[in-house]
């Protein structure tokens, strides 16, 4: 299925007709456009003048779709999270907080081993400078105890960008383009595990009592590559433009129905992250071994 993703930035009034998300300019009250609730995978809303009627919101939380608030720096500041996420959450729960430390150990080198597997193909794709990261690969150890991720991470940047690039939370161009993309697939997979009936706030190896999606904040790093990719497919086709607009972010957006491949399935990444998180927990229970997650081709 072809989830749309649907970027809002001017004031509008959202309400729910025959299903359908419709859009209402305030001022003349003339439809703007409309879609089915069920074809929305991921709903943005950035403007302080948007007002959503409560039959909508019900329904968007019924259908799953993401809905992310920006803040006044026009970036993701939160998201919208059902209360069932699952029918069996106290058990799924109970598989989670049992889970072993050389379990999360195991699970944690898989996903640094498959963030730089996709950081590698990120380079190569871009014909950039890759041979070191292949050894810090093969150099990851159960808890990535030595730290290949930032050793790996040190490489990717300086050659991604160039030499002098600090990749940051914080900053101007190009991290805003990252920040906004990374904020936007956040919200996908805390979406995702909240679905799954898992506890946001407790992650494989994140653990930060200031951050309540310590678990999206891990599940999400394999994932971040191709984030990068879209990015690095905006600043090439667009080398003069260094703001994030309306068309920056409707390009970015599309992160949440890129096609990827996981488990040898195409599947749109607001699916391979359902896909991934349902196989944490089946990780959990000693159904599976392996967390299934995201190639790059």
């Amino acid at each position: 299925m072809l989830y749309r993703s649907i970027y809002i930035g001017n004031p509008a009034y959202l309400k729910l007709k025959d299903n359908q998300l419709k859009i209402i300019c305030p001022e003349s009250k003339i439809e703007k456009g409309s879609v089915a609730v069920e074809d929305l995978g991921l709903l943005m809303l950035d403007h302080w003048q948007i007002t959503l009627s409560h039959q909508l919101i019900q329904k968007m939380m019924e259908a799953k779709v993401v809905v992310i608030s920006c803040d006044t720096k026009h970036l993701p500041q939160g998201i919208m999270l059902p209360t069932n996420g699952h029918t069996q959450y106290s058990e799924r729960v109970k598989h989670q907080i049992e889970a072993s430390e050389p379990l999360k150990k195991q699970l944690w080198k898989q996903t640094i081993e498959c963030k730089i597997q996709n950081q590698i193909k990120v380079l190569n794709k871009l014909e950039r400078f890759s041979e070191p990261m292949y050894d810090y690969l093969k150099n990851v150890k159960s808890g990535d105890i030595t730290n290949m991720e930032g050793i790996a991470a040190q490489h990717y940047w300086k050659n991604l960008i160039n030499p002098d690039f600090l990749r940051g939370r914080f900053g101007d161009y190009p991290n805003l383009f990252f920040n906004f993309g990374y904020g936007v697939l956040h919200s996908i997979v805390a979406r995702a595990i909240v679905d799954t009936g898992l506890l946001p706030v407790l992650g494989i190896f994140h653990k930060n009592k200031y951050n309540p999606y310590c678990l999206a904040s891990d599940i999400m790093e394999p994932y971040r590559p191709f984030v990068d990719l879209l990015v690095m497919d905006w600043i090439m086709r667009n080398p003069e433009s260094e703001e994030l607009d309306k068309e920056a972010k409707n390009h970015f957006l599309n992160i949440a129905s890129k096609d990827i491949l996981i488990d040898r399935l195409n599947r749109p990444l607001i699916v391979a992250v359902k896909m991934t998180v349902s196989s944490l927990y089946k990780c959990y229970t000693g159904e599976k071994r392996q967390i299934s997650y995201p190639e790059m081709l």
